[in-house]
C-alpha cells in the first residue's frame, strides 16, 4: 500500500497524459477555458494538452500527497518536499511556456538532488543518509553501509543520465514514449535495484549471523 501512496503522483500524471491523449480536444478546451490566465499567449494546441494537464494533475497529486500527511501528523520526507519544488519550478514553466522540454527535466533534477545530498552528508558532514534510513532495521559492517552509500549516488546519476537520453534522443519526437519510459521504465528500474540490494544486503546478514 505504502509503494502505491508513494507512486500516487506518478500514476495520476501517467493517467491524465494517457486520457488526454485520446481526447486532445476535450482537454484542449478544458485547459483554455480555466488556465488561460496562466499560459503564455493565453492559449495552447490540441497536441500540447496531454503534457500539460498531466503537469497539472501531477502537481495537485503531490501536493494532496504531503496535505494527506500533515493532516495526519506523519512526517513529510526531505524527498518529498524536493519533489514538490522541482515538480512546481519545472512544471510552472512547461505549463506558462507551453514546453514539455521543462518537465523532462524534472525527473533528472531530482535524482541528482539526491545525489549530491548523499554525496555533501557524506563529505562535510560524515553522515551516510542510507544508513540513517536502514540501520533501525538491519545490521551491517560499516565498509558495507559505504558500499551501499556510493551504489545509490551512482544509481541517481546514471538515473539522471538515462532520463535525459531517453527524454533528448531516444525519443526526442515523442513526448509519448518518455511518459511510458518515466512511469514503467524507472519504476522497473528501481525495483531491480532493490532486489539486487537485497539479495546484497542478505549475504552480509547471514555473515553476521
Amino acid at each position: 500500500m505504502k509503494f502505491l501512496f508513494d507512486i500516487f503522483p506518478l500514476l495520476v500524471f501517467f493517467g491524465s497524459y494517457k486520457w488526454a491523449g485520446g481526447n486532445e480536444e476535450m482537454a484542449q478546451a478544458l485547459i483554455n477555458d480555466n488556465l488561460s490566465g496562466i499560459i503564455s499567449g493565453g492559449a495552447i494546441t490540441a497536441s500540447q494538452a496531454p503534457i500539460i494537464l498531466a503537469t497539472i494533475t501531477g502537481i495537485i497529486a503531490t501536493a494532496l500527497q504531503i496535505g494527506y500527511l500533515l493532516l495526519r501528523g506523519r512526517k513529510v520526507d526531505g524527498a518529498l518536499w524536493v519533489s514538490m519544488v522541482v515538480f512546481l519550478f519545472f512544471g510552472g514553466l512547461t505549463i506558462y511556456f507551453h514546453d514539455d522540454d521543462f518537465i523532462k527535466w524534472k525527473p533528472t533534477i531530482i535524482y541528482w538532488s539526491f545525489a549530491i545530498a548523499m554525496i555533501v552528508a557524506s563529505r562535510f558532514f560524515a553522515k551516510n543518509l542510507i544508513r540513517m534510513a536502514m540501520e533501525k532495521q538491519i545490521t551491517l559492517p560499516e565498509e558495507v553501509w559505504q558500499r551501499l552509500n556510493a551504489a545509490w549516488i551512482m544509481f541517481w546519476i546514471v538515473l539522471g543520465l538515462l532520463n535525459l537520453f531517453v527524454a533528448f534522443v531516444l525519443f526526442k519526437a515523442d513526448t509519448g514514449a518518455w511518459v511510458s519510459f518515466k512511469a514503467f521504465g524507472v519504476t522497473g528500474l528501481m525495483l531491480v535495484f532493490f532486489v539486487a540490494q537485497g539479495f546484497y544486503l542478505s549475504k552480509h546478514i547471514k555473515d553476521e549471523a
